[in-house]
């Protein structure tokens, strides 16, 4: 399963860019970078390491997950949650 923009962030005019290392997303809101999400390890599993873009802080989870793509999903939920939406 490949990782797409979803659709709450469409809606919202964001769009979400995968890396091509296959553990890495950007977010782009009217084409300007915002978000980095990156698969990291954890736990002998995968997390989710977001960063805004503009001030470099993290939006901190503890979620740890089986795969890489799962981690990244769950960040996008996070990110979600983090900005109210």
């Amino acid at each position: 399963m490949a990782l797409t923009t979803p659709d709450w962030l469409s809606l919202r005019g964001g769009e979400l860019k995968p890396g091509p290392d296959g553990c890495s997303a950007s977010v782009y809101f009217a084409g300007q970078l915002q978000y980095v999400l990156l698969g990291v390890p954890a736990k002998g599993k995968h997390a989710c390491r977001i960063s805004e873009t503009i001030n470099g802080r993290r939006i901190e989870s503890g979620s740890v997950y089986d795969t890489a793509l799962a981690a990244l999903n769950g960040g996008l939920k996070d990110l979600r949650d983090h900005l109210g939406w």
